[in-house]
């Protein structure tokens, strides 16, 4: 196995992966903390390292729009964004997925404005949640750049066929140095194979409509298979990821498990925030603490029964949230892993923590305090405050 070890940002990590993927288009739209990817790749386009068309567009609703055009016109396509410019694609987004179309996008998460605010939290791409995309979350830059190529394959698979987003956290990784194993070109290139276009619109022997209108006769049996369509994805995101570690030597499943198995309580926590909290489960255990982790990677679709299992021996669980959801009832994810575990019927004690908004920082210290409220859980037999924000000064 050929791999050059090198020292580079999540964003040249990301850049790099597109090289090697050598997409017939990308049509994209700087925005901070996102533009060094492009700007990265677009100076292989620019040395002919690579043959792909890029599209400079004036923004990114146009630069989704460029995209659906040349997926649909047969093309493997790729894009990136945040934040605000992926606001700016809503209305592009559920098009493409509601096409079948095999867009890959890195998102580098960053906090939605107003107040305007250029920093990490999962508020961009937790709004996008039910746009129809599949939705994969890194911790690192590694991740960032071993996801992206399995995207490439996800999707493109003639049994999904369906646009993916992956996330990497803004600025903490993006523009964070670190160690990155990349894998030889060839060998790249070779996993993610010759693009096959499935009923292209150029193809003038079999003519096609791509946007028609689609009204109550019909309408509701498309959105019916679509969530079909993203639900039998998982499968072949297993598969994808059981090929990749045969070439890379790097395991991924639908999330991660971190001393789980004989833990007595855990934290669940999506992307870079997990990195931290693997140091204090260390610590911890060092201490004879049973304590664990849970990192979700695949959060479109939701592996909810697999999830719930895997947490369901378990007296306590706090989960992370980097987002808040407005007028519910907690935040993204913990509405989510409160109704898996609800089907499972195994509920352990729960509290959602909210978190790391705009950029907040989040250290080893207020960790071990979320790991100290579960362990008083357990003792007491009682949550004094379901939902809590972390961080926030009185």
């Amino acid at each position: 196995m050929s791999v050059k070890t090198v020292a580079i940002t999540g964003n040249e990590a990301a850049s790099y992966a597109f090289k090697q993927i050598n997409p017939d288009v990308v049509a994209a739209y700087p925005i901070t903390p996102q533009t060094e990817l492009v700007q990265n790749f677009s100076e292989f386009v620019a040395d002919g390292v690579v043959n792909t068309d890029l599209i400079t567009v004036e923004s990114e609703h146009s630069a989704m729009s460029a995209c659906v055009g040349a997926a649909a016109a047969g093309g493997r396509v790729m894009t990136a964004t945040s934040a605000n410019g992926l606001a700016l694609m809503f209305e592009i987004l559920f098009i493409a997925a509601s096409s079948k179309l095999p867009i890959v996008m890195p998102v580098v998460n960053r906090a939605l404005s107003g107040p305007i605010n250029i920093h990490c939290d999962h508020s961009d791409t937790m709004a996008a949640r039910d746009a129809g995309w599949i939705q994969i979350y890194s911790e690192n830059a590694q991740e960032a750049y071993d996801n992206i190529i399995q995207a490439v394959r996800i999707a493109e698979d003639m049994k999904v066929r369906l646009p993916v987003m992956v996330m990497f956290d803004g600025f903490i990784i993006s523009h964070g140095i670190e160690r990155v194993d990349l894998l030889d070109d060839v060998v790249v290139r070779n996993f993610i194979g010759e693009y096959q276009p499935n009923y292209p619109l150029l193809d003038v022997e079999k003519p096609l409509t791509f946007g028609p209108l689609d009204l109550h006769d019909y309408y509701f049996e498309h959105k019916r298979q679509q969530a079909e369509d993203i639900k039998n994805s998982k499968p072949i995101i297993l598969e994808v990821a059981k090929e990749f570690k045969e070439i890379s030597n790097r395991e991924y499943g639908l999330f991660e498990s971190y001393h789980l198995e004989d833990a007595e309580t855990a934290i669940v926590v999506l992307s870079s925030a997990a990195g931290t909290a693997k140091a204090v489960v260390d610590e911890l255990r060092d201490k004879g603490k049973k304590v664990g982790l849970l990192k979700p990677r695949v959060f479109r679709p939701f592996p909810y029964m697999e999830i719930a299992q895997a947490l369901s021996h378990l007296k306590a669980i706090a989960i992370l949230d980097r987002s808040v959801s407005f007028g519910g009832f907690g935040g993204p994810l913990f509405t989510e892993f409160r109704s898996a575990m609800v089907e499972f019927g195994k509920i352990p004690e729960n509290i959602n923590i909210i978190f790391g908004l705009g950029g907040r920082d989040i250290n080893e210290q207020d960790i071990r305090g979320v790991y100290e409220q579960l362990d008083e859980i357990v003792k007491s037999g009682k949550v004094k405050e379901r939902v809590q924000y972390l961080g926030v000064r009185e």
